[in-house]
């Protein structure tokens, strides 16, 4: 029963959104504040869900060809580091470098003073936007630009991304092309941590890239089985920390309490989790043959939009909505295919069935 794979999310749900109402009764003393933090946390979850559709099926197209063992341990393991990790260490670090201070004072200063936090959080939107949004389009440039790709969703364009894919290096070109074109229309000091910070998620994506496939290469050797182990778990786990870049500065919208923020944000990630155990163990990317491609061109919706979102300000829920947008899309093609097909298999034992009676 596909409920059954939200279980847990729904568990965590109602102790986050209990926590929440604690927290907002704890801090107001009032049943309006203590409704209003536990609306904040919910928004939050349905704002970490739209945004991480695309998360969950990349996760699952990666998770399919790992060995049960990795499998589990990214979706225990995994999950600690992404709730854990992400939406509270990840937040305290950016505090901890940007302000200068020491990793306790950062938690203080989030308790006590959460407006100069969320300042702090914003200042260092720039830099963040420029790495993960690098990241995420070299995630979704190299999906395309695969000379191997046969299964086309948009034929005119990525028949001819995969034909351009025997050009190496393409995708880099083309990246560091935009992060040059987007740094030109920066001011000169922004411009040169936009370029830096591009350029490290530049070669976060292909050191991770070169230990994964190293680490996997010296596991295969020793073991067939053991192909897809710890080198495609490090790549998840920063793929994960590059969608959750956007989500947690955009949560600071909403709220400048990082409690708040772990618990609506985690709530949201626990669902990512179930999706991807769904995708992964009803074989939902076999299923639906368009799916993987919605989730790729979310993924380099996304990272334009953290591109820009260093000039003009783009609501993370325009962001969500898109990226939801272009997988339903994507699922009604692949319906639609389907259906096609199935007339066609329908049609022809038909046409099979007349010429046996006929002769």
């Amino acid at each position: 029963m596909m409920l059954g794979y939200f279980k847990w999310a729904f568990i965590v749900t109602a102790v986050g959104l209990v926590l929440g109402a604690w927290l907002g009764w704890q801090s107001s003393g009032t049943l309006a504040g203590m409704a209003s933090v536990f609306f904040i946390c919910a928004v939050l979850a349905v704002l970490e869900i739209s945004l991480s559709f695309d998360n969950a099926i990349v996760n699952a197209n990666k998770l399919k060809d790992m060995t049960p063992v990795w499998q589990q341990r990214f979706l225990t393991w995994g999950i600690i580091i992404a709730v854990f990790g992400m939406r509270i260490v990840f937040p305290l670090l950016i505090v901890v470098i940007a302000a200068g201070i020491g990793p306790i004072d950062a938690v203080v200063l989030a308790a006590a003073k959460p407006e100069e936090y969320a300042r702090i959080m914003n200042d260092a939107h720039l830099p963040i936007a420029a790495f993960g949004g690098t990241f995420l389009m070299m995630v979704g440039l190299t999906y395309f630009f695969d000379h191997e790709k046969d299964v086309h969703w948009i034929q005119w364009l990525e028949s001819k991304m995969a034909r351009f894919a025997t050009i190496k290096g393409i995708e880099i070109a083309f990246v560091l092309i935009l992060i040059f074109g987007v740094s030109s229309l920066l001011q000169p000091a922004d411009a040169h941590t936009f370029v830096y910070s591009g350029i490290y998620g530049l070669l976060t994506y292909l050191l991770v890239e070169i230990v994964g496939g190293l680490l996997d290469a010296s596991q295969e050797t020793m073991s067939a089985a053991a192909k897809g182990g710890f080198g495609a778990f490090l790549y998840l786990e920063v793929l994960d920390a590059s969608f959750s870049f956007d989500g947690v500065i955009g949560a600071f919208a909403l709220t400048q309490n990082l409690f708040i923020i772990a618990i609506g944000l985690g709530i949201g990630a626990m669902y990512v989790r179930s999706m991807t155990i769904m995708l992964v163990e009803k074989g939902t990317l076999n299923e639906y043959r368009y799916l993987e491609h919605g989730a790729f061109y979310a993924i380099l919706v996304l990272s334009v939009v953290m591109y820009f979102q260093t000039l003009i300000h783009i609501p993370e829920v325009i962001t969500g909505l898109g990226g939801a947008a272009l997988i339903g899309i994507s699922l009604w093609s692949s319906i639609r295919h389907n259906r096609r097909e199935r007339d066609a298999e329908t049609a022809k034992a038909d046409a099979d069935d007349r010429l046996r009676v006929e002769t």
